[in-house]
């Protein structure tokens, strides 16, 4: 007769539901507030960039908000309980990626003054480039906010009690309601709190089991026995799930995707003055990134600490890794009352940041690149903010219905987190290809995207399948069930697979990224050779980057002409104020002295 094994755990409290009640009451406060204070938001540019007069510091903590989901909260501390610290070192990778951000692609985009940085893609090359980008985005980014939401709702719905349903039903009218309301503003100064609620929440629970474990010490000597304190394992083999090569190399790749070519991150960029401005913004954000990330490992250490003679996954107490960090929070620390509260507040907080950066930057890619370029039908700038309006209610209604669907595909949510990877990676390609190729043209573009679309997505689903089939291998660390007050009997034990699947399905994750990039930038490339490449002097000079201008400035006259850089041909003038981009007038390319707070 099977045992069974009553998990005795904490349940919420009317203090908890307060707790959560006050951050989803405030979070629509303060969107109503900036959505009916100010100016009033009557063009495009007030609604998706906040008339460029946000602060840097409200902007900073918006962009990391942005950029830590809720799956990351639940996902990095079971990494670590799982897998090891190998991946902490991503935190290297953020510090690559700002300096890249901040003096390769920004300038660039600044520069330009655009509203949808896809616009980039037509001025550089053509239309075709453009939708293809902005359609992929768009796919992306819907499907994404569904699963993002839906994902850690689960998770906390199977350990804390919540009804799955209504938290994702609130997360959504919240976000709908401020978002819709007020634009880029509402959503920038929603994110601040709300990203102070996160790190709030993911401290008190770090705090409080160091504290109960008895301190680091005794917390990293239980890690370190169980081999998970690696940071360095050197092996370039790409199949192997973490490395530090796939982890610094390759998450550098993914990050770039995330700071240089997506569309909500750029929006952010230019909601503020100044590029001084929005410089300091980026490197603040990966300050704040580098520290949540940090907090969340030490607590997937704790969670070790706690489960290591008891795993609860093994011991069929929770049915995924991401139900472990909310099972140690209300059966170890759920007698603390608010403590629950806090902690799921900010989930909320990291869910609803993702979906209403997501609403404002589908508005705008819909708008511009969608209506405007795709099917010709232009919004005067005097209808644009109640266009983008409805436009973001729209999409905040399509992705909350897509929940619906995502819930009964299963394996499609691992499938849609990779793909925000492939994505990202082909538009980072593409915006690279513009920036540091002069000599590429629109064909080169077009193929190097598809070529690099269709490979990628056959490498991403080929191994989301072979792992659906139980055919990849995986790196679990040591677990035991040996200390369990209960043991169940029929426990499944993970059996090593016959055959391992074709080598391309068993390469990292974290490469998919950096091969988008790449066969985008070479194929694109190549067929730019082949077909007949742009001379450098008949592309506006404020498509380059600065730093390959300043190369080819400076390039003796000999090979000037080699590489066909003519001497006596004038670039073509500046098309910044193209009806196609909303100008940002506030932007300037000199840092300001006096930072707006």
């Amino acid at each position: 007769m099977e045992e069974i094994c009553i998990i005795e755990g904490g349940l919420f409290s009317w203090i908890d539901y307060l707790v959560l009640g006050v951050v989803l009451v405030g979070s629509c406060l303060i969107g109503t507030f900036y959505a009916c204070t100010g100016p009033k938001q009557t063009t495009s540019a007030d609604f998706l960039l906040g008339g460029s007069s946000m602060g840097t510091i409200p902007t900073a903590l918006s962009l990391a908000a942005g950029y830590i989901t809720a799956i990351e909260l639940l996902g990095n501390p079971s990494e670590m309980y799982t897998h090891g610290s190998q991946f902490w070192m991503i935190c290297l990778s953020f510090i690559l990626v700002v300096p890249i951000t901040s003096y390769f692609y920004l300038p660039v985009f600044v520069n330009l003054r655009l509203t949808s940085s896809y616009e980039y893609l037509e001025r550089r090359f053509n239309r075709h480039s453009r939708v293809l980008a902005a359609t992929m985005y768009l796919l992306q980014m819907i499907l994404y906010t569904s699963v993002a939401v839906y994902a850690p709702a689960l998770a906390l719905g199977h350990v804390t009690g919540l009804n799955t349903y209504v938290a994702v039903t609130v997360v959504y009218i919240v976000c709908i309601f401020y978002a819709s309301q007020g634009g880029m503003k509402a959503v920038i100064m929603t994110d601040t709190f709300q990203a102070l609620v996160l790190v709030a929440s993911i401290f008190a629970v770090m705090l409080i089991g160091n504290h109960y474990l008895g301190g680091f010490k005794h917390i990293f000597e239980a890690n370190l026995k169980s081999h998970r304190i690696e940071l360095f394992i050197m092996d370039p083999n790409p199949t192997v799930r973490l490395s530090f090569w796939s982890v610094v190399i390759g998450g550098t790749f993914y990050w770039a995707t995330m700071f240089c070519a997506n569309q909500a991150s750029i929006q952010k960029y230019m909601s503020v003055e100044t590029i001084g401005q929005a410089r300091r913004a980026i490197w603040t954000s990966c300050l704040g990134l580098i520290i949540v990330f940090s907090i969340n490992f030490y607590t997937g250490m704790i969670l070790y600490d706690q489960y290591q003679n008891c795993d609860p996954l093994l011991n069929q107490e929770i049915s995924s890794s991401d139900e472990l960090l909310p099972l140690y929070v209300m059966n170890i620390q759920g007698h603390l009352k608010g403590i629950p509260g806090l902690f799921v507040s900010g989930i909320f907080a990291a869910s609803l940041g993702t979906v209403a950066s997501a609403m404002n930057s589908l508005a705008a890619v819909f708008m511009k690149d969608i209506l405007d370029s795709l099917c010709g039908i232009i919004v005067p700038d005097e209808k644009g903010a109640i266009v983008s309006k409805w436009l973001s209610l729209c999409f905040g209604i399509l992705s909350f219905a897509l929940v619906f669907v995502v819930e009964q595909l299963g394996s499609v949510l691992e499938v849609a987190l990779s793909f925000n990877g492939i994505t990202g990676g082909i538009t980072l390609g593409l915006f690279s290809l513009g920036m540091f190729f002069p000599w590429a043209n629109s064909k080169g573009a077009l193929i190097g995207g598809l070529v690099s679309l269709l490979l990628v997505s056959w490498i991403g689903i080929g191994a989301q399948i072979n792992t659906a089939l139980g055919q990849n291998l995986s790196d679990h660390k040591m677990i035991s069930i040996d200390g369990c007050p209960c043991n169940l009997t029929n426990i499944l034990i993970e059996e090593i697979p016959d055959e391992l699947p074709f080598w391309l399905y068993r390469i990292s994750y974290l490469w998919y990224s950096a091969i988008g990039c790449l066969i985008t930038f070479i194929v694109g490339a190549i067929v730019s050779i082949l077909t007949g490449p742009t001379k450098p002097s008949h592309v506006d000079s404020e498509l380059i980057s600065p730093p390959v201008n300043y190369i080819l400035d400076r390039l003796p006259n000999k090979y000037k002409e080699k590489l066909n850089i003519s001497l006596n041909e004038k670039k073509p003038k500046s098309k910044s104020s193209s009806k196609e981009g909303i100008v940002n007038q506030g932007l300037s390319l000199e840092p300001e002295i006096h930072v707006r707070l």
